[in-house]
């Protein structure tokens, strides 16, 4: 998760996402920014973003002609984003239009938060907003990233990579897992969870997951781990082992750790912390106010360990995280 505050990003109004689309633009990601950030959301309670669409044209061509796009705002929409969600294309060698990276740069100078989803790197470092920077993209185009852009740290074999205001994943569905990281920063745990249940999604794989690349299909694959993930989740109070776990699953533990491995890109002990962590921010949010029982019914332990553990993995402490997701805080 990012270190920095997300103070920042909460406004009195909901906080304004553009997405820039230009031609051949993939519909995807599109429409994961879309389900993320631009359906209204009347279990909650209230809006959490205003959403809209731009493009440099009137009409614009999708990916392989598979639609045209109309009817949205023009490019001078970019410069009212607080969030601004670059175009991203599978013909990666073809040069970005002068107006949409000069949209980009402008963004950034204002201290807009900028995202790019799969190759919409390549439209960051375009722009030259990743120099020195740290991002990712997808992994069969690392090699001609890193050969046209040598200043960028790139990070090719992780699902997403939030470098505070720049912000990018990697292909496909690493934009969903993106979107609901930036939802988390933005409104906490329990908001992230219950927009990641509307999409039938994961609710947090964490950004340093390992893309999944290409490899030969096991000969008989791995049971789903569902079952022992949701065992594990009803009892994240009570004193669980890798043990406990491997022995839910009917399998080694050994074997367990391998299908945590291929399945989650994590092991059991990595997962069964963060799933206790989330507990605890859940918690905080719905408005306990003693952290050792915080700790306690998470599973944690004491709110030593919570505070710990907290700013390992949030950068924050409790303290200020309640002052940020806590109950009445808009």
């Amino acid at each position: 998760m990012a270190k920095e505050s997300s103070q920042e990003w909460q406004e009195a109004e909901p906080h304004r996402v553009v997405v820039i689309v230009d031609e051949n633009s993939n519909p995807f990601e599109l429409g994961c920014a879309t389900e993320v950030f631009g359906l209204r959301r009347p279990e909650l309670g209230r809006d959490l973003y205003d959403f809209r669409l731009c493009s440099p044209e009137p009409r614009t061509l999708m990916r392989d002609g598979f639609f045209t796009l109309t009817g949205v705002a023009g490019l001078e929409a970019a410069e009212e984003a607080d969030t601004l969600i670059v175009p991203n294309r599978p013909d990666t060698e073809v040069p970005r239009r002068p107006a949409v990276l000069d949209a980009v740069r402008r963004a950034h100078a204002r201290g807009a938060r900028l995202v790019g989803f799969c190759s919409g790197a390549f439209t960051l470092a375009e722009a030259g907003v990743l120099d020195g920077r740290r991002a990712t993209a997808h992994w069969q185009w690392a090699d001609d990233f890193r050969a046209r852009f040598p200043s960028v740290r790139l990070e090719p074999d992780v699902l997403f990579v939030d470098d505070g205001d720049i912000l990018t994943a990697a292909g496909s569905a690493a934009a969903l897992d993106l979107g609901l990281h930036l939802v988390r920063r933005d409104h906490g745990a329990e908001v992230a969870n219950a927009v990641s249940r509307r999409l039938v999604f994961a609710a947090h794989r964490e950004g340093g997951q390992r893309q999944f690349v290409e490899r030969p299909m096991p000969d008989l694959p791995d049971e789903s781990l569902a079952p022992v993930l949701a065992w594990a989740q009803e009892r994240l109070d009570a004193p669980l082992t890798v043990a406990d776990l491997a022995g839910r699953a009917a399998v080694s533990p050994a074997t367990l750790h391998r299908r945590f491995q291929a399945q989650l890109g994590t092991t059991p002990l990595t997962w069964l912390t963060r799933e206790r962590l989330a507990l605890a921010c859940r918690l905080i949010e719905r408005g306990e106010p003693r952290f050792e029982v915080v700790a306690r019914r998470s599973g944690i332990g004491t709110a030593a360990h919570l505070r710990s553990l907290m700013r390992r993995e949030t950068g924050i402490t409790p303290s200020a995280y309640r002052s940020r997701f806590g109950p009445g805080v808009k």
